[in-house]
């Protein structure tokens, strides 16, 4: 059966690659040449390309190997080498351990990407693992570690934002979120709503418009606005991963499990075990072992304990013995 594009069409996404591999290496050259305004367009146009050349692939079926292999090195030179290069020429040249910096950045932003590859085939451990990264992916990595440049751009003088001490502390920790187990939200799994589309359509004029007038405000305050919710990212996996029932249902629905759940913990109840029974069996088996001993045979039966008035230890035992498994008594 033919391909249904063109082979002309279907090179496109690769040729969407090489644009963000160039403009990644053009941040460099306008760093050089002391127009980091210039350089920051170049990087966030790599960051347009990266969005858009993944996306292209699976529209026109073209995806192949080398596609992604080539992906994964233009991100590298594009969102960890240029970067890591422009930052230093702004504001870490000449410093002790500006080069240390520098360093420390481009190869943070290797080992996510090694990582990321390692783990496209890997076996999700939950079902709704595919909605998350794991760290902050390379694009919104490299834009975030700009912020003390957004800022000062935007200002037209710098403070204590700008300083090299505070530039080299942000660029290790922004590489930190890269390499981090934090789970980060991702947007390819996003899906709106049919009655979220005007809305949304109005936001992104609006965001346009603050673009266009504000250039840097408006890359500093997206740019703020994505790592406040990095704490929000992570309860909500945790949250996911809490509660199995979740698993199954779209992504828009989940809040009314949210609510039920909210209800059940209200009124006295506990989630399901489900998933978790064979995890409770396991401490219940090794707290068996704990109690017995070390020398004690494993067959020998367990002398009732009986306490002042007898029978109470063995109520107690009972008490302990349901807490083990996650279940409440029942009030009378």
């Amino acid at each position: 059966m033919p391909p249904p594009y063109p082979a002309q069409v279907r090179l496109l996404p690769n040729a969407v690659t090489v644009l963000a591999l160039c403009a990644g290496l053009s941040a460099v050259q306008f760093a050089l040449n002391d127009r980091f305004d210039l350089s920051l367009v170049a990087v966030g146009t790599a960051a347009l390309c990266d969005a858009l050349d993944g996306r292209l692939a699976r529209m026109l079926d073209a995806s192949t190997r080398i596609g992604a292999e080539l992906d994964s090195l233009a991100d590298l030179v594009s969102f960890g080498v240029s970067p890591a290069l422009v930052l230093y020429l702004w504001a870490l040249d000449g410093e002790r351990l500006g080069w240390v910096v520098a360093l420390v950045f481009a190869v943070c932003m290797a080992l996510r990407l090694a990582r990321f590859n390692t783990l496209i085939d890997a076996e999700d451990r939950y079902p709704f693992a595919r909605e998350f990264f794991v760290g902050v992916p390379a694009p919104a990595a490299a834009l975030c570690a700009g912020i003390p440049l957004y800022v000062t751009l935007y200002l037209g003088t710098g403070g204590w934002w700008s300083t090299p001490l505070a530039v080299g502390l942000w660029a290790l920790v922004v590489a930190g979120l890269m390499v981090s187990r934090v789970p980060t939200v991702s947007l390819k799994t996003v899906r709106v709503p049919q009655r979220m589309i005007a809305p949304l359509l109005v936001l992104v004029g609006l965001a346009a418009a603050v673009l266009i007038t504000e250039p840097f405000l408006a890359l500093a305050l997206v740019t703020t606005a994505y790592l406040a919710s990095l704490p929000y990212t992570a309860y909500r996996y945790r949250w996911l991963a809490r509660h199995p029932e979740a698993w199954d249902v779209p992504v828009h629905e989940r809040r009314a499990v949210a609510r039920a759940a909210r209800s059940a913990r209200r009124v006295g109840l506990r989630s399901p075990l489900r998933h978790r029974v064979a995890g409770r069996a396991s401490a219940v088996a090794r707290g068996v072992v704990r109690r017995l001993g070390p020398d004690e045979p494993r067959s020998a039966p367990r002398p009732p304990a009986t306490g002042q008035h007898g029978g109470a230890g063995s109520a107690d035992e009972g008490r302990r013995r349901r807490g083990r498994l996650g279940l409440r008594r029942t009030r009378r």
